[in-house]
C-alpha cells in the first residue's frame, strides 16, 4: 500500500467528525459549485460530485435541495477559495484551505491562531511544495475486482486503488479529477463519494509533548467557521 492508502487510514477517525461542521462545510461547496456552473447537477460536474459527498454523511435531501436554491439566489455573496500556509511550532508545515466571503476576517483570524500558539503564518508558496495534490473517489465495490480496476484506470491517472470496508478508493493527481469522473459515470460505476486532499511527502515524528503544541493550533483552526481542511507534516 502506498501514501495515499496510509494518508487515509490516519485521517479516517477525524476526518467530518462533528456531523454539523461536515453539513457547513458542505453547504459552502455547493454554493461555490452553483456559482460556477448552475443549479442542475446534469450539467454540473462539480456540483453532482458535492451532492455524492452530502449523501455520504447522511446529509437529509431537504437541506441539499434548500442549499441549491440559496445559492441560485443572485443576491448571496460568493464564497473565495483561498489557501493560507505556514508553520506551528516545532518545524510542522501546516495547509489550510477555506471557503470565506471575507478574506480580512479570515486573514485575521488565522494569523491570530499562529500566533497565539507560537506559530508563523507564511507566504504563499512556502510550504504547499511539501504536499502532493490528489483527488479521491470512494466507489461502490460490488461486482468490481479492484486490481482489474486499477490496471483499467491508470489511463485516465489512476495511481493508488485500494479497498477497505466501505468500498474501493481511487486516488489521482489532482488534475486528473474530471476524467476519472467521467470514465466511472459512462461505465456507471456508482461513486459514493470523491473529493481533494493534499497529502504530505514527508512526516515529522514528535514526542507527546510536541505533538500537545502543535494539536493545540490545529484544533483553534479547525474550529474555524471559515476553514475546509488543515493538512500537516506531522506524524500520524
Amino acid at each position: 500500500m502506498g501514501r495515499a492508502f496510509e494518508f487515509r487510514k490516519a485521517r479516517k477517525m477525524k476526518r467530518w467528525a462533528a456531523m454539523s461542521k461536515a453539513f457547513t462545510r458542505i453547504g459552502k461547496d455547493i454554493v461555490m459549485a452553483v456559482k460556477e456552473g448552475g443549479p442542475d447537477p446534469d450539467s454540473n460536474a462539480r456540483l453532482r460530485a458535492v451532492i455524492q459527498n452530502a449523501k455520504s454523511v447522511n446529509m437529509p435531501k431537504d437541506n441539499i435541495e434548500r442549499a441549491i436554491k440559496r445559492a441560485s439566489d443572485k443576491s448571496l455573496g460568493d464564497f473565495k477559495e483561498v489557501l493560507f500556509e505556514g508553520y506551528a511550532p516545532h518545524g510542522i508545515a501546516i495547509l489550510i484551505e477555506t471557503a470565506t466571503d471575507n478574506n480580512t476576517r479570515t486573514v485575521a483570524n488565522i494569523r491570530s491562531y499562529f500566533n497565539k500558539c507560537n506559530g508563523s503564518l507564511g507566504t504563499s508558496g512556502s510550504v504547499e511544495f511539501m504536499f502532493d495534490h490528489t483527488c479521491n473517489f470512494r466507489i461502490n465495490a460490488e461486482g468490481l475486482d479492484p486490481e482489474e480496476l486499477e490496471l483499467e484506470m491508470i489511463d485516465f491517472g489512476a495511481e493508488e486503488v485500494f479497498v477497505d470496508e466501505d468500498g474501493i478508493l481511487i486516488y489521482a493527481p489532482f488534475e486528473s479529477f474530471g476524467d476519472i469522473q467521467k470514465e466511472l459515470e459512462s461505465r456507471e460505476i456508482e461513486i459514493l463519494s470523491s473529493g481533494f486532499e493534499r497529502i504530505p511527502q514527508v512526516t515529522k515524528e514528535l514526542n507527546e509533548e510536541q505533538i500537545a503544541d502543535v494539536e493545540k493550533l490545529l484544533e483553534k483552526i479547525e474550529e474555524d467557521d471559515d476553514v475546509q481542511n488543515v493538512y500537516h507534516t506531522m506524524q500520524e
